[in-house]
């Protein structure tokens, strides 16, 4: 029951930015709703006899009494040992005159949330100057060309109301598919879609992007990323019994193929298929750039490509596919 009520009414919600009296009222709610869950399980199946309304009321007090200092406890220790290898990250953009008391702020009131990775002073040329910790990663001029490129999952805006307001550059950050927060005394019609109020450190913010998950649809999509991995892994598997022996029979070396791939907000991902080239298909790339069909250089594509395992150009012109080739047909990559 405990589980369902946390599941379905996300009593755990922003649950490391709340102070003691908040989180009393949550433990609060949270012990009526499993009290009300016992209540109805009791009824439904004419058990309430073999029970006692006052253990079923001593059983509430000591719920919300443990829970609360459990959860206050253990919010303690996330706060002071939560790596931040599992955090978003957060760029600022401010102006010079209060980069201080904004970094200060987002850095000792996000508990677990955000990780710093870089400033950008919008009426200054300060880049590569260090300010907190923080370094200041790009000018104004070259903020968004750092976003597309470096790993940036959101992006915190505080300017003060007697500056101009940057809508053009919101807009290609929700373009882009980043989360935007702004201070909630300068918000504007923007371009995202989702657009909902939070709090940011002490800020009240206008949270804009161009789609928004709840908590609830972010677990049953891990839940389902997790199902297919687990089903991938099995059929890759099988196959490697079958794969695994015809790569390396006629290519000795690894069976797998490894390269670094690019994903959401630029985080870099390794990625493994089966190796469906010789090992030195590299080396053997210049030599053959002149058969690439091609014409703009963007790509490298071969009628006939001498480099894929198995695969033989018979005298006739004909040509004889390989497990390679195999490999290459029936991928998805």
């Amino acid at each position: 029951m405990d589980i369902v009520v946390i599941f379905f009414f996300d009593s755990l919600k922003n649950v490391l930015k709340r102070g003691f009296y908040q989180e009393f009222v949550m433990t609060v709610k949270q012990t009526c709703l499993i009290t009300l869950c016992s209540v109805f399980y009791l009824f439904t199946f004419k058990e309430a006899e073999n029970y006692s309304r006052l253990v079923l009321g001593y059983t509430a007090v000591l719920y919300l009494l443990i829970s609360y200092v459990l959860r206050c406890l253990w919010k303690n220790c996330l706060r002071k040992y939560f790596g931040g290898a599992e955090k978003r990250s957060l760029l600022i953009v401010t102006i010079s005159d209060i980069v201080d008391t904004v970094i200060d702020n987002i850095k000792n009131k996000n508990y677990g949330d955000y990780f710093v990775t870089g400033v950008c002073i919008l009426d200054e040329k300060a880049k590569g100057r260090v300010i907190d910790g923080v370094t200041v990663v790009a000018d104004e001029d070259d903020l968004v060309e750092y976003v597309c490129r470096e790993w940036v999952d959101e992006v915190f805006i505080n300017i003060p109301e007697s500056e101009p307001y940057p809508a053009e550059l919101l807009d290609k950050f929700i373009e882009m598919g980043v989360v935007v927060h702004m201070k909630l005394a300068k918000s504007q019609n923007l371009l995202g879609k989702k657009q909902f109020v939070e709090h940011l450190g002490t800020y009240t913010v206008l949270t804009t992007s161009i789609n928004s998950v709840s908590r609830r649809q972010i677990i049953l999509k891990r839940m389902m990323d997790i199902a297919g991995g687990l089903a991938g892994c099995i059929i890759t598997g099988i196959l490697c019994i079958f794969v695994g022996p015809a790569i390396y029979i006629q290519s000795p070396g690894p069976i797998f193929f490894k390269q670094t791939r690019v994903g959401k907000n630029g985080k870099m991902f390794q990625m493994y298929k089966f190796r469906s080239m010789y090992m030195d298909a590299e080396e053997r790339k210049a030599e053959l750039m002149k058969e690439n069909r091609v014409q703009d250089g963007m790509m490298f594509k071969l009628d006939f490509d001498p480099r894929i395992i198995g695969s033989k150009k018979l005298p006739d012109g004909t040509i004889k596919k390989g497990v390679g080739n195999f490999i290459r047909d029936w991928s998805s990559g």
